[in-house]
């Protein structure tokens, strides 16, 4: 079998049924779809029943468990050659497993295949766009400028993975971006499970660049990544950490100080440095974790959005001389940002984000309030002869 989809899912009927469909009007006929649920309310069992096809395999947890777990259980249950995750509110675009064998074939089995992305955000999530927008996802400094698919040399490969561990952000980490390789996944296996973490797509995309022989970037948007009002991103969107880490299920350690994606990260970084991390001599820099979250917690007592207590927390955390020098270096940033009018206000936001250095600078074209659902992005955003290929309705 060439590839597996892995899909797991948990009460989220209405999105995981668009998510399939984008999988069965796919031009290429050999694959399997892994349908792991997540002992959810919703009638998944008898939805995927009535689908009637055997390439897709479908299996429920008796009890709910972390996301990481599950996961890894829909890994298990898959056979293919090339593997992707894909989530319940995602969907591939038109074409996708023709241009993936294609690639594969061109570029003799490489390990990755890392595409770019469109992100798309359902009505009623994003209070700054109500209606739902749709934009190019990837920020991966590698992509270069062309589109023509190339080898990723290996020292870059390197060096995206240092950053992440120096927590930047030089690449995304989403599951969706990457097709790996069977053999690559159970070379991983010395380390323990592939996906490890409360983030386990931080820990995977890593780990896989760091051990793959041969990373195909394909610098076109191959899949939709979707965000509705039941995704964690709608959690991180909105602000609301606690429901966020309560979503995934993770580690049930007290919540640590900042925002909860740095806390994930970090918990995937540190399951790297343990394993194969470790093994390429790269290491967690705990004192600029400490610092990003310190930069996220002084930017939203500033702004008056930290919670009660939030500041005092975070500076009982800190080591002396990084208190010290957060505390002034926030009074005095504070005292001049309030001298400056308006506009010079917001360059100063910006430039502050860029001095901080976690996500690397992005001015996508955004669309709002066109698309209802991930189909009919795909529809739109497709090949015209893989938006010809049959449907079918499930």
């Amino acid at each position: 079998m060439r590839f597996s989809i892995l899909l797991p899912t948990r009460d989220r009927l209405e999105y995981l049924r668009l998510a399939v469909e984008s999988v069965m009007r796919q031009d290429f006929e050999d694959w399997q779809l892994v349908i792991s649920d997540n002992c959810s309310v919703d009638d998944i069992a008898g939805y995927a029943e009535s689908l009637a096809d055997p390439r897709i395999v479908y299996r429920r947890t008796e009890r709910p468990v972390p996301v990481t777990e599950n996961w890894n259980r829909a890994l298990a249950l898959s056979e293919g050659e090339y593997v992707i995750m894909l989530g319940d509110d995602d969907a591939l675009l038109g074409g996708y497993l023709r241009r993936m064998d294609d690639l594969i074939g061109e570029f003799a089995d490489p390990e990755v295949i890392y595409t770019k992305a469109l992100l798309f955000t359902y009505p009623g999530v994003d209070p700054a766009r109500p209606a739902g927008f749709l934009m190019d996802h990837g920020c991966a400094e590698f992509y270069g400028a062309g589109s023509a698919p190339f080898v990723l040399d290996s020292e870059r490969a390197l060096a995206v993975v240092r950053a992440a561990m120096d927590f930047r952000l030089r690449f995304d980490f989403n599951a969706q971006f990457a097709l790996i390789s069977r053999r690559l996944i159970e070379q991983l296996g010395v380390y323990g499970d592939f996906y490890q973490s409360d983030f386990p797509d931080y820990y995977s995309m890593n780990a896989a660049f760091l051990e793959a022989r041969r990373i195909v970037v394909d610098p076109s948007p191959r899949v939709v990544i979707g965000v509705t009002p039941k995704s964690y991103g709608y959690y991180h969107v909105n602000d609301k950490e606690s429901e966020g880490r309560d979503f995934l299920g993770g580690s049930r350690a007290p919540a640590a100080i900042g925002t909860n994606i740095n806390v994930g990260w970090l918990s995937a970084a540190t399951a790297l440095e343990r394993g194969v991390a470790g093994a390429h001599g790269l290491a967690v820099n705990h004192r600029r974790y400490r610092f990003v979250q310190a930069a996220y917690v002084y930017q939203r007592h500033g702004a008056g959005t930290a919670a009660p207590g939030e500041l005092r927390r975070l500076e009982r955390e800190l080591p002396l001389p990084e208190r010290l020098a957060y505390r002034a270096s926030s009074a005095a940033l504070g005292l001049v940002h309030r001298a400056l009018p308006a506009r010079l206000q917001v360059a100063m936001i910006g430039l502050a984000h860029r001095l901080v250095g976690q996500l690397p600078p992005v001015d996508p074209e955004i669309v709002e309030g066109r698309y209802d659902d991930v189909l009919a992005v795909c529809e739109e955003r497709s090949a015209p002869a893989a938006r010809a290929a049959p449907g079918h309705q499930g």
